[in-house]
Parts: C-alpha cells; sequence; structure tokens
C-alpha cells in the first residue's frame, strides 16, 4: 500500500499547500526514532503500536481518519477481520482441527497475525498445548505462501491483505476456516504538536477527497475514510492486555 499512501501525501501536499515527504520507517514502530523523538506528522500505523506508544506517550498522536473498505463484510465500517486460513485442499475444516498443526505469525507485534489468534485460543479454554510449532514469516504475504505451500498449516492473516493478495496472485489456494473481529482498521494518525486548526485541516480533506484520490482510493478498494477518535481503538488494547498476562504471552 505505500504506493497508496505516496498517493495521500501528495493529495494533502496539493490541497494544505505544504510539502510533504512520505517515506517508508525500516524500523519497528516503537523503536523508530522519528517518532521516539515526535519529528513525525501524520503516520500510517497499525492500531496496536499505536496504542502501545499512545500508552507512554498520550499528548503526542491522536488518530484522526481511518478507511472504509469497499468489501461486503465489512458493512460500511473502518474495520477488519483476522482470517485463519489453511490450504484449500486441507482437510481442516475448524480451528479445534488445527490443535498441534505448525502455524506461523508475520510478527510477534501484529494483531492481525498474531494477539487475535490467541486471544480467540484464550476465549475457547484452549492452553499453550493446543499449538503445535510456530514459524515467524516476517510478513502476511510470506505466511499465506507458508500456507499454499504447505510449509505450515495454518495462519491468521488481516483479511484486507488476504483480499488483496488473492487478486494478485490468483494462483494461491487458500481457504479461510475462521474470521475474528471486527477489529478498527489502522488510522492515519496526527501530531498534537501541529496544533488543532492543522490536524482538523488534515481530517476535513481526507473526509472530502477530490477526483484524483477517489479514483486511488477505489484501486486501493478503499470506499471513503471516516472520522475516528483515539479511544476507538481500545479493544484492540483488552486482547493485547488479556493476552499478554496469559501462558500464551511466552511464545513471544
Amino acid at each position: 500500500m505505500f504506493w497508496f499512501y505516496e498517493a495521500v501525501g501528495a493529495y494533502l501536499s496539493r490541497v494544505l499547500d505544504v510539502k510533504i515527504d512520505i517515506i517508508q520507517s525500516p524500523n519497528d514502530p516503537l523503536k523508530d526514532p522519528l517518532l521516539l523523538q515526535d519529528r513525525l506528522d501524520i503516520a500510517f500505523i497499525c492500531g496496536l503500536p499505536f496504542l502501545r506508544h499512545h500508552r507512554v506517550a498520550p499528548h503526542q498522536l491522536e488518530a484522526i481518519v481511518a478507511p472504509v473498505m469497499q468489501a461486503q463484510r465489512y458493512q460500511n465500517r473502518p474495520v477488519y477481520f483476522s482470517d485463519i486460513i489453511v490450504a484449500a485442499d486441507s482437510s481442516f475444516a475448524s480451528l479445534d482441527d488445527v490443535k498441534g498443526k505448525t502455524w506461523c505469525y508475520n510478527d510477534p507485534g501484529s494483531n492481525s497475525g498474531y494477539y487475535l489468534l490467541l486471544h480467540r485460543l484464550l476465549e475457547a479454554g484452549k492452553n499453550k498445548s493446543f499449538l503445535g510449532k510456530a514459524i515467524q514469516s516476517g510478513s502476511h504475504q510470506r505466511s499465506m505462501q507458508l500456507v499454499n505451500e504447505g510449509v505450515v498449516d495454518y495462519a491468521a492473516i488481516d483479511s484486507t491483505v488476504l483480499e488483496q493478495e488473492l487478486l494478485n496472485l490468483p494462483t494461491l489456494r487458500l481457504r479461510i476456516i475462521e474470521s475474528i473481529g471486527a477489529c478498527p482498521m489502522p488510522p492515519l494518525v496526527a501530531a498534537q504538536h501541529l496544533g488543532a486548526t492543522v490536524i482538523e485541516s488534515i481530517r476535513l480533506a481526507l473526509l472530502n477527497p477530490d477526483a484524483l484520490l477517489r479514483n486511488l482510493m477505489d484501486k486501493a478498494r478503499i470506499q471513503a475514510y471516516v472520522a475516528v477518535k483515539s479511544e476507538d481503538y481500545g479493544a484492540i488494547s483488552y486482547v493485547y492486555d488479556t493476552v499478554v498476562k496469559s501462558e500464551l504471552a511466552c511464545l513471544k
């Protein structure tokens, strides 16, 4: 989605008449020097690292908008799901069927690929004996490939990433056995050092895109941006805290 983030930056440059540089951070979000030094003005960030940083620096960033995806399953809401996938030709039909099987996760800091799955297991009364060998893949795309190739048996994938990857690579043969969620979509956040007036102008610009940005949103399968608040992400915080306090936390 970096091409789309660049498009949003270009749009904001046009309508706000300011120079905006979009960079892709090579760092873990919680270890990004620009973030830690409050040198970012706006950022596309996943909900969990945003919340974790917000706990230690509550007056630095605030969520201002989030995308609503086009697919019908999202019901015009800024949400996504964590889809548990298996190979299409496997015999697995439910979460109970993958007990003791090999699984992979994109990153131990991921809500969709890691914490939501472990939280689902806790809700179902499972313990660490349920889980077999775990492999860290490095990305959702790699997790999908590992499942498709039979290297692992299952993985939890952000539904929006899964949908796009299935379009990009129709040779993938995957099947969803369960969907977890819905969860709030990753927000676009703004630094409070910008001031309330500037932050509101950014929010209003994204709530009312011009024709060029609207066309690119359609290409990215985004229906619209809607206003959100930092408080809207509390459900993700609950999932994270529950898993961290459980016996499954040692799996990280």
